[in-house]
């Protein structure tokens, strides 16, 4: 992973310098994104890496994830090819959301819907914790709310002793974790899974259950102002947005 470790250490060191309303209904619903939700999902394995609510869990030293800096070595076909697809979530997502009678909330969003918002340069955030949130646009199966807008939560961003730069939403029911991949000058790439109500106390690791997969491209929309996009998750919208803030 010396790869990661050299793209990780040195955007960190140019960084330096310069979820209210209810799912959608769906056959693998994920509980609200809450402060504290029902405790209904099954505990995880213990092998998966612990998720304590408002602690970073301690990753292994030697990298993660295969200990490659090729994102494409560890993604799914499927999940790949939902990446390429990410205008038709975009689109599909926020029409969707506004033909349902959200296109005042959507606007009110500004870059952070914007598919083009993304920007070149210190695309990686510096280590450290952060304010955010998820929104939600249209829905999988065409039933529940088309927009979803949740309360800020708690995320925060490590450099390991392996390399790798890992993103973890720690609060909330909804939470996720996973690496940020180098890809282009003006994206990385997620890939991650979720833990889900208070109950798990642990991570999936990414392909250890699909269902709770996400994979997504991670970009910089301001000064110090970041978004995940996860074009067609396994549950509930078209298209998943965490907005990361300081």
């Amino acid at each position: 992973m010396r790869t990661l470790v050299a793209v990780a250490s040195l955007a960190a060191l140019l960084a330096a310098c310069g979820d209210n309303a209810a799912p959608a209904n769906d056959s693998a619903k994920a509980p609200a994104d809450t402060a504290a939700p029902p405790s209904t999902a099954p505990a995880t394995p213990s092998s998966e890496t612990p998720a304590v609510p408002g602690q970073t869990p301690a990753p292994p030293a030697g990298g993660e994830q295969g200990g490659t800096a090729d994102w494409r070595q560890v993604a799914s076909a499927a999940d790949a090819s939902n990446l390429g697809r990410l205008d038709q979530a975009w689109r599909l997502g926020r029409a969707e959301a506004e033909d349902k009678g959200f296109a005042a909330q959507v606007e009110e969003l500004g870059p952070l819907v914007d598919p083009n918002a993304g920007q070149a340069g210190r695309l990686q955030p510096p280590p450290g914790t952060y304010r955010c949130r998820t929104i939600k646009l249209g829905t999988r199966n065409e039933a529940g709310l088309a927009y979803v807008a949740y309360p800020f939560f708690r995320c925060t961003v490590e450099l390991t002793p392996g390399g790798d730069l890992v993103l973890t939403k720690t609060t909330g029911s909804q939470r996720t974790r996973g690496l940020l991949y180098p890809d282009t000058d003006n994206r990385l790439v997620f890939i991650g899974a979720q833990a889900l109500s208070d109950s798990e106390t642990t991570f999936p690791r990414y392909g250890q259950q699909p269902i709770r997969d996400q994979v997504g491209v991670f970009e910089r929309i301001g000064s110090n102002r970041w978004r995940m996009v996860v074009p067609f998750p396994r549950v509930e919208s078209k298209l998943e947005i965490l907005e990361l803030t300081r």
